[in-house]
């Protein structure tokens, strides 16, 4: 693959028909790291309990990774516009039922099955803007530069999103940020579905598709694989780093170091979107993981809480360009006409292994303290770099095709 240039970037985001929609999308993926924190935040004060709350939490992480791939398939079948307007209208009333469901201190399946609902109609603006990308940028290299804009600005909302979900649940009404948050995903995602260059990605012509969907390609499963390592070990770190600060004296602390390797990767990300190794994606994809992974390994060193933001710095720096190389490798592993699915499995695999990462480093950290969930992080991400390493053959153009009737 070329490397992509500031000119690039330029290009993708000057692009005709592109101004509307990105802005809109920015509104709409701005809460996206906030309503799951805010329902956890919400819950738990006014419900007194963390494992109620949790529970809410990790329902509406299950329903995302459920929602991601069927709302894509959709989105290529019909377009972006009805299923966003659809599934931005269901997630309002589920929303606000919710929230009345909190008031009421309802029973916690209900509220289990709210979140659920939270997360499988949350709209997948994201999806949508970066196949978008696709239609509207011809160059290849401009459109590279467009899928590193999407990634470096999520991993800026996973920075922001937390914050203010921190400083919201403060407010007067506990559930303040739940449903602000959800308010600017309802208008953001209706605005880009209403976007002049969204609306003409009309229907797709009558399709055969098999059952795999997306995952028929060999390559997007290779992609299935990179993407939940990445997400394995973000879920280690996420459960270990908040151990360590408690452990330390110093709870308050977790949320800000998990903030630092977000800064240093958005500043990385920049960066190695310019000047990208290894140049071929089918080694990017394992080395960058096994990278990763590696860097990981550095939080167990650090004594004081100093050397672990130094080591979170450092690890942080692989976390946007693998966001950024999973969305470019849509583009050579994804049948064509499925590039919106495509992106909702690397969603759903991301989602799965955060989940994974997240249960296993809480058992460790109980057991064993957070060196050892960090130093089993880098292992998981070793096994995984070497599985996608030996399948790294199947990370090019599928052979099948949509077949246009």
């Amino acid at each position: 693959m070329s490397q992509t240039s500031l000119a690039d970037y330029r290009a993708a985001l000057t692009t005709p028909g592109a101004t509307r929609p990105m802005v809109a999308s920015i509104l709409a993926r701005l809460p996206i790291a906030m309503i799951g924190l805010s329902a956890l935040l919400y819950t738990q004060q006014e419900l007194g309990s963390f494992a109620v709350a949790g529970l809410v939490s990790a329902s509406s992480l299950v329903g995302v990774a459920v929602g991601s791939v069927v709302q894509g398939r959709l989105i290529d079948r019909f377009g972006p516009t009805r299923p966003l307007l659809a599934t931005a209208a269901m997630f309002a009333v589920i929303l606000v039922t919710l929230a009345l469901a909190i008031e009421a201190h309802a029973a916690t399946p209900v509220l289990v099955l709210l979140s659920f609902g939270i997360g499988i109609t949350e709209p997948m603006v994201g999806s949508a803007s970066r196949a978008l990308w696709g239609r509207l940028v011809p160059d290849a290299n401009a459109r590279n530069a467009a899928y590193a804009y999407e990634a470096i600005s999520m991993e800026v909302f996973f920075i922001l999103g937390p914050g203010l979900a921190g400083l919201l649940v403060a407010a007067p009404w506990p559930g303040t940020g739940m449903v602000t948050g959800g308010a600017c995903m309802v208008a953001g995602s209706t605005l880009f579905a209403l976007s002049p260059a969204v609306r003409a990605w009309g229907p797709a012509g009558r399709t055969h598709r098999s059952l795999l969907g997306a995952l028929s390609s060999p390559g997007m499963r290779t992609l299935a694989v990179a993407a939940l390592g990445f997400g394995v070990v973000i879920g280690f770190v996420e459960v270990a780093v908040p151990a360590a600060t408690t452990e330390a004296g110093e709870p308050a602390l977790g949320g800000v170091l998990l903030s630092v390797w977000s800064v240093s990767s958005v500043a990385f990300g920049v960066a190695y979107s310019l000047r990208p190794w290894p140049r071929e994606m089918p080694l990017r994809l394992p080395v960058l993981l096994a990278g990763f992974g590696l860097l990981v390994a550095l939080l167990a060193w650090p004594s004081t809480l100093w050397g672990l933001a130094v080591a979170m710095l450092a690890a942080g720096a692989l976390i946007t360009p693998q966001s950024a190389t999973h969305s470019a490798a849509i583009e050579i592993v994804a049948p064509q006409g499925r590039a919106a699915e495509a992106f909702g499995w690397v969603l759903t695999a991301v989602t799965l292994g955060l989940a994974f990462g997240q249960s296993v480093s809480g058992f460790l950290v109980e057991h064993s303290g957070p060196a050892t969930a960090f130093l089993t992080a880098t292992g998981a991400a070793l096994v995984l770099a070497a599985v996608v390493y030996l399948l790294r053959g199947t990370v090019k153009e599928p052979r099948e095709q949509v077949l246009v009737g």
